[in-house]
């Protein structure tokens, strides 16, 4: 009887073994990246004060120089522009509401032309539109239309520049911090990489971009005005801002158009804080060669290219204990527009479960390759078959 107990024992255990399932295939993902090929850029970095490029929709390619906050000039009126665009939202080819100009508003005036302030006329009674307000600030940056517009659309200018340091926070431009709506003020200060993503963002807005792009405007009482920006139309330049102050130096946040691969790119970027030299004695000129120096020196890095993916990146693993780990694959092709050597993300999305057996080729899940804010999805395969237990691993599990 005891045999027999045994032996019912040792049969039961068998089919035990047998019918039990066996642990679940698991996916060990690896953190992959690759690059477009070719080269990091090279880039003409400034001498002095700092900058940063980057490609609209891509992201920063870099920044050289101290990277602090820095005065910025009328710089600062890309976020007074971008806030009466957020707040008073326009179409393109809408004027908007009219801004009617009081007598202190023409004190204003007096007052900043009185201390050298770059200004656009006004007069009591005139009436701007909101188009035509915002064309005054950007074009021939007047310092008094920044206050004017403040007051418009805050009350007060301190609760317009409050408005400006929440947005700031909010966009993430970490060393930026405003003290007025002109820039004027040397407590009005960002950096070089702060100032390029606001500018990304601001030239979202159509009208901003409009604006910005214009060499000239007419306005109700000031006239023709032109734009000081000596780059306007040159070598693919679209705006966006100079400004320029002794504390400040030279500074511009520069937007550029180039075509690659018959696709509209816009190149982005802000040189700050260029002083006057013995060979340079104008500091917005030195701004202005400092830019094109280092578009010319990145543009030619531009590309849309395929990502080497097929056996060049270590994506995960198949791992089952009855066999060798089974390496995984990206298959498919992705093509981004970037610059050569760009980084570009890969993730992992493996299937909820892995059902055996596994065969060369076959799909397990999904990778994400991410370049800027451009996405791809590629399948993953398995590069061999792994097959289910066999019948001797499953007597031997316990």
């Amino acid at each position: 009887m005891a045999l027999v107990a045994v032996v019912v024992v040792l049969v039961g255990l068998v089919v035990f073994q047998l019918v039990r399932q066996p642990p679940p295939v698991r996916v060990e993902t690896y953190v992959a990246q690759t690059f477009l090929p070719g080269r990091q850029p090279t880039l003409a970095w400034p001498s002095q004060g700092e900058a940063a490029i980057g490609v609209e929709g891509v992201g920063i390619v870099g920044a050289h120089g101290y990277e602090q906050p820095t005065p910025i000039a009328s710089v600062a009126k890309i976020m007074t522009a971008y806030l009466i665009l957020k707040d008073h939202p326009l179409a393109i080819g809408a004027s908007g509401p009219l801004i009617r100009i009081t007598p202190a508003d023409v004190a204003t005036y007096r007052y900043d032309r009185s201390t050298g302030q770059s200004v656009v006329a006004v007069r009591a009674g005139e009436k701007l539109s909101e188009l035509e307000a915002l064309e005054a600030l950007l074009i021939p940056s007047g310092n008094n239309i920044a206050t004017l517009l403040a007051e418009w659309d805050a009350g007060s200018l301190s609760a317009f520049v409050a408005k400006m340091n929440a947005t700031a926070k909010s966009l993430g431009l970490t060393a930026t911090h405003y003290a007025d709506a002109s820039g004027l003020s040397p407590a009005t200060v960002s950096d070089a990489i702060d100032q390029t993503r606001l500018a990304m963002i601001a030239m979202q807005n159509p009208v901003f971009a409009s604006i910005v792009a214009m060499p000239q405007v007419v306005l109700p009482v000031a006239g023709l005005q032109y734009n000081v920006d000596g780059l306007l139309g040159r070598d693919g330049i679209i705006g966006v801002k100079t400004g320029s102050t002794n504390q400040a130096g030279g500074c511009f946040v520069f937007a550029v158009r180039r075509t690659v691969a018959g696709r509209p790119v816009t190149v982005v970027g802000a040189v700050l804080a260029q002083m006057a030299t013995r060979a340079q004695p104008s500091i917005i000129e030195a701004a202005f060669q400092a830019t094109t120096q280092l578009v010319n020196s990145f543009t030619p890095y531009l590309t849309q290219a395929a990502v080497p993916l097929s056996g060049e990146i270590r994506i995960g693993s198949l791992m089952a204990p009855w066999a060798s780990a089974v390496p995984l694959e990206i298959r498919g092709a992705a093509s981004f527009l970037g610059w050569s050597g760009m980084h570009v993300s890969v993730s992992l999305t493996a299937f909820g479960s892995i059902r055996l057996p596994v065969a060369a080729g076959e799909r397990v899940g999904w990778a994400v390759l991410r370049a800027g804010s451009e996405a791809a999805r590629l399948p993953v395969v398995a590069t061999r078959g792994l097959s289910s237990p066999s019948l001797l691993w499953r007597l031997r599990r316990i």
